[in-house]
Parts: structure tokens; sequence; C-alpha cells
């Protein structure tokens, strides 16, 4: 079995739907990194050198291959990916993982079917 990191950096308020939807999608776990910064294309904007920016959290999902793309896709769809400056996500190739044994007997039957 083979398996994707998809990194999601979606708006603080919209982590608990995605991290929903994407186990429907077929995610069976994820962790959550807390209030990462980031910058696009137009830097934001300070007052009294504050900068004024939503928080964003950083969701690394480990999913099994066949269903990374629709897990993606669902992470956009529901973290509103397609507006501007709404945050990203991406996949990763995986190497090797270990401590998955658990991830591997729930989703071998369920990859076994779509295959």
């Amino acid at each position: 079995m083979h398996f994707k990191l998809i990194i999601a950096l979606v708006e603080e308020e919209r982590t608990d739907v995605v991290m929903d939807a994407a186990r429907e999608a077929g995610a069976t776990g994820a962790t959550v990194v807390n209030h990462a910064r980031g910058e696009g294309v137009d830097t934001k904007k300070t007052f009294l050198g504050l900068t004024l920016e939503a928080q964003r959290d950083m969701v690394l999902f480990l999913v099994e291959e066949h269903l990374s793309r629709q897990i993606l896709e669902t992470i956009e769809k529901v973290g509103a990916l397609d507006k501007k400056d709404s945050g990203i996500a991406f996949q990763l190739d995986v190497e090797d993982a270990v401590g998955i044994a658990h991830q591997v007997q729930k989703l071998t039957p369920l990859v076994e079917e779509s295959l």
C-alpha cells in the first residue's frame, strides 16, 4: 500500500469542517498544527505594527494514494480554497512510513473495492 501526505493550510474556523469532510472522503485521521502564518502574492496590511491577517491551521493527512485526489478535491471544496487568500492544499508522495498498521487494516477492504 502506498501513501500520500496531504498538507492543507486552511482558515482556522474551517479546520473542523475540513477534517470531517476529509474523513468522509476516506482519510483515517489528521494532525493539526495551529496558528500557521504565511504570505501569498500580496503582502498583508499592517496597523500600528500588527499584521491584519486571519490565522491558518496546517492540517496533515496521511492517506492511501488511490483515495488522495478525492480527498484533496473535498478539502478544496469545503475549505473554499478556490477563493483568494483562503488557503492552499497539496499532496506529496510518501516514500515510507511506520506506525500505520492500523490504518492499513482499515483501508485494505476500502481500496480493494475501488480497484
